[in-house]
């Protein structure tokens, strides 16, 4: 296992355009599974590659496990990488393809079964190594591509987007056997992502990145409950959060914490709230509309409760939000205020 760091890391693909990364500066923790999380375009890959050696920073510096790496290749890097395509070999078995790296790293010969039959065991896919890729589900064909990197015995795992190309069923099983595979090593891993839900559930710690720039680095629990700013905020929430302007401040509050007045206790802010549509979800309800008087008049809002059956197209309603769950914002900068420093009611 090591720590990753970078300090004051950019990258500028074309000169007077704006840069890919700018000036991050993170570090892991040793064993950690970190994210990068952000929209296409936000860096986060650009961000892995470089630590991969793939690409070459503008200026700054990487260092793995307290070692300065800018100028080493990936192979001298002791970091093995999982891309979005998997990239096995096609005309190769399994076994083959689990033990290319030990070929590229001129590991004896005598040795090869000894760790493939380790690694594919770990990934439970022992009974597959004498397959060809076209043979396997997309499943089986990710848990080869692990098994290849993790051959390897790196400090760092560096993985992009590696469940993106399976259906939405198979992503939740893979998700599951990622996880188990990281407790089960423990292995400093990096994993980029553009989705939300993925990154909630997988990581120890998200890095939340837009146009290049770091916005919060935190657990799951502290990115979504205490947003930095409005980006954070709107980005990871499904539906994301509620933001309205008041003068110079913006007031926000989640969808699952609008709610009918009826149903909140303890210290509430009560709002009136205009129906415009509904949508049955299974377990849950999704209901927009408009707020109704007071300083939020018209602004809209989404809310997201359990049963929306006795509410009507175009009928105005009594919601109230729990005001402990009130996050403000700065209008100029649109990062998080404290809540003791404003007054909008």
């Amino acid at each position: 296992m090591a720590v990753v760091e970078t300090r004051n890391l950019n990258k500028v693909f074309k000169e007077g355009h704006l840069g890919a990364v700018n000036n991050v500066t993170l570090e892991t923790r040793e064993g950690e599974f970190l994210v990068f999380l952000g929209p296409s375009g936000s860096g986060k890959t650009t961000l892995l590659r470089m630590i991969a050696g793939l690409e070459n920073p503008t200026s700054g510096e990487i260092l793995i496990g307290g070692k300065i790496v800018n100028n080493l290749s990936p192979r001298d890097r002791r970091i093995a990488m999982v891309f979005q395509s998997y990239a096995l070999y096609p005309h190769l078995s399994v076994y083959k393809n689990i033990a290319f790296p030990l070929k590229a790293q001129k590991v004896p010969r005598d040795q090869h079964q000894k760790k493939v039959e380790w690694a594919a065991g770990l990934l439970g896919i022992g009974a597959l190594l004498d397959r060809k890729p076209r043979e396997l589900s997309g499943g089986e064909r990710q848990r080869v591509a692990l098994a290849r990197a993790i051959v390897r015995e790196p400090a760092v795992f560096l993985l992009d987007e590696p469940l993106s190309n399976l259906d939405a069923k198979l992503r939740a099983s893979a998700r599951e056997e990622l996880e188990r595979f990281h407790r089960s090593v423990g292995t400093t891993s990096i994993y980029v992502t553009h989705d939300q839900v993925e990154a909630m559930a997988m990581g120890d710690r998200i890095l939340v990145l837009n146009k290049g720039h770091v916005h919060q680095l935190g657990t799951p629990t502290e990115v979504y409950d205490d947003p930095a700013d409005t980006f954070v905020a709107t980005f990871l929430g499904s539906p994301p959060m509620n933001l309205a302007e008041l003068g110079d401040v913006i007031v926000g509050f989640r969808p699952e914490h609008f709610l009918p007045a009826a149903g909140i206790t303890g210290e509430t802010i009560p709002l009136r709230f205009r129906v415009e549509n509904t949508e049955y979800l299974g377990s849950e309800w999704i209901v927009s509309g408009l707020l109704v008087g007071g300083i939020l008049d018209a602004k809209k809002v989404v809310s997201r409760i359990p049963n929306a059956k006795h509410l009507e197209l175009g009928g105005v309603y009594d919601f109230a939000v729990p005001a402990r769950t009130l996050k403000f914002f700065d209008r100029a900068t649109q990062k998080r205020v404290p809540s003791k420093d404003v007054s909008w009611q």
